[in-house]
């Protein structure tokens, strides 16, 4: 090992949703000295900060670019699992939909991780992000640094699809309430058309600041750690790889892990904190038997029907006219997100879920979201797609091997519930898919042919719910719970954020949720970030 030290009070592993926000906070401080480390680079591509561009991130140098192993339950495909490598994580690299789920969700996270967790307790946290254009509720912020807007041309068939919602008998409504939320034309992470990732909204604000250092290219290998007879292992910083040369990064207060639910756990467990029996076969020594490091995966599976489109669509996004119009005024198709509304319904297949929340979500695309968004638009399409909100399944993080640059094996068993409930659920979600598609709303502006699944107009609505949940699903780029947090002792981490069985290690990212929100992910890794600075304000307070 390189015997050059970096220093700092706290060393941040990752700059993405919860890390950017963290790192900014906590060096609000001039006292304090906050480390930073990004494994990717800046964020300077063109197409990190063009909305409808987002896919074509996808298996290029901003993407981690994960692959499941193959899903039996999805004819053994694997699904391919992109991941923000840069600054703002998947921030900057996903559909900047800002979908903050129910204030019961928030309420489950109470019932593992206690009232810390709860909506009330949150709700000034999520004031504190929000920078909201025409908040429809109090709970909605207007000054933080987060931008949350309309979007500025969406395509006119997101108009036909809300009607459609209320010709099928859904309620329409503003979106992110915390209770009765219906069908909505999607908020954007967004700023005057441009993508607006916690890159933007935080570190930007804060880079002028001498006491944060912001280091892109830094790989950490492992979480370093002193024993001291008779006390838990502290942990002293990280050994990361800069410009090839492997460094001692020091934490002269806490190092806090802020990598995302795959390569935080990767990581815990290449430090030694995790099921002994896999680190053992790994060649790992253990530090602490962690058995739930890893588990716990949950994901939203998403699958689509594409109907064919009269016109009107994205399908001509890249042309030079587009790409003018952005350029010069932030305005036409390449403002999209391309999700540009969704909702909410209550199939009913769960009878564990309470009658009065939603156990789908409905997502609308005004392009034929076909490939896992990996190949061009065929052709001029919508999508309609029924979205698993509280799965049953549970999957895994497990390492390949006891290299830092072996990929980890991610599986997480789509639809492996013994009782078959996901896919039940699925299957009820797609048939809703089904009924809007046949309303005269979007039948007014599609022709009755299929994009997807591929000759649909053959097949019976039950043929197409199969063949596309089976053939065509995806994920939804939701991955959570893999260090998830709780006041057991079998919790990864305790509800101030620490990691079980260690002092000076924190874990602030979407692995400590204990259970999928219903909604998107985004909008609660930064909150968590926010809490996970007012946690180590408070700890270094105290001592």
């Amino acid at each position: 090992m390189s015997t050059r030290a970096l220093a700092a009070d706290y060393v941040i592993v990752g700059a993405g949703s919860a890390g950017a926000a963290l790192a900014a906070r906590l060096s609000e401080d001039p006292a304090v000295e906050v480390l930073l480390l990004e494994a990717g680079g800046p964020d300077r591509a063109l197409e990190l900060h063009v909305p409808a561009a987002f896919s074509k991130l996808f298996r290029g140098p901003y993407d981690w670019g994960y692959d499941t192993v193959p899903q039996p339950a999805l004819e053994d495909r694997t699904i391919f699992w992109p991941r923000g490598k840069t600054l703002g994580g998947s921030s900057s690299l996903n559909a900047m939909m800002w979908v903050r789920g129910f204030a019961a969700d928030y309420d489950g996270w109470a019932e593992t991780a206690g009232e810390r967790w709860s909506w009330e307790s949150l709700v000034p946290y999520f004031l504190r992000v929000e920078r909201t254009e025409d908040p429809a509720d109090p709970t909605q912020g207007t000054a933080g640094p987060q931008s949350v807007e309309r979007q500025r041309d969406p395509r006119p068939h997101t108009a036909a699809f809300l009607r459609a919602a209320a010709e099928a008998g859904h309620p329409v409504t503003a979106a992110n309430l915390p209770a009765g939320q219906g069908f909505t034309e999607t908020r954007v992470s967004q700023h005057r058309g441009a993508r607006a990732s916690t890159a933007d909204a935080y570190l930007r604000p804060a880079a002028r600041r001498k006491n944060l250092r912001v280091v892109t290219g830094a790989f950490v290998r492992r979480v370093t750690f002193e024993t001291v007879l008779g006390a838990a292992p502290r942990a002293t910083g990280v050994y990361v790889e800069i410009d090839r040369i492997t460094r001692h990064a020091l934490a002269r207060r806490e190092v806090i892990l802020a990598g995302g639910a795959i390569n935080t756990p990767q990581l815990l467990m290449l430090s030694g904190i995790g099921p002994t029996a896999h680190l053992a076969e790994r060649g790992i020594p253990v530090l602490v038997d962690a058995s739930e490091v890893g588990e716990n995966l949950q994901d939203h599976l998403v699958a689509g029907l594409a109907p064919a489109a009269r016109g009107g669509t994205l399908y001509g996004a890249e042309k030079p006219a587009q790409l003018a119009a952005y350029l010069t005024q932030r305005r036409g198709m390449l403002t999209s997100n391309v999700a540009e509304a969704y909702g909410f319904v209550r199939t009913g297949v769960d009878a564990d879920i309470p009658a009065e929340l939603p156990d789908i979500e409905i997502i609308f695309a005004a392009a034929p979201y076909v490939g896992e968004g990996l190949v061009p638009l065929p052709a001029e399409g919508i999508t309609v797609g029924a979205i698993l909100l509280r799965p049953r399944s549970r999957g895994t993080i497990r390492l390949a091997s006891s290299d830092p640059h072996d990929k980890a094996v991610i599986d997480p068993r789509y639809l492996s519930d013994p009782d078959g409930v996901d896919a039940a659920t699925m299957l009820a979600g797609l048939a809703a898919c089904e009924e809007l598609v046949a309303t005269d709303a979007l039948r007014a502006v599609t022709t009755g042919g299929w994009v997807q699944p591929e000759g649909g107009e053959g097949m019976t609505p039950a043929e197409r719910a199969e063949m596309s949940l089976r053939r065509y699903s995806h994920t939804l780029y939701h991955p959570v719970g893999t260090a998830r947090m709780g006041t057991d002792e079998a919790s990864v981490v305790d509800p101030e954020l620490r990691v079980r069985g260690v002092t000076g290690l924190r874990v602030a990212d979407a692995s400590v949720m204990p259970t999928l929100i219903r909604g998107h992910t985004n909008a609660p890794a930064i909150v968590i970030g926010e809490v996970a600075a007012d946690l180590l304000r408070a700890a270094a307070s105290a001592v």
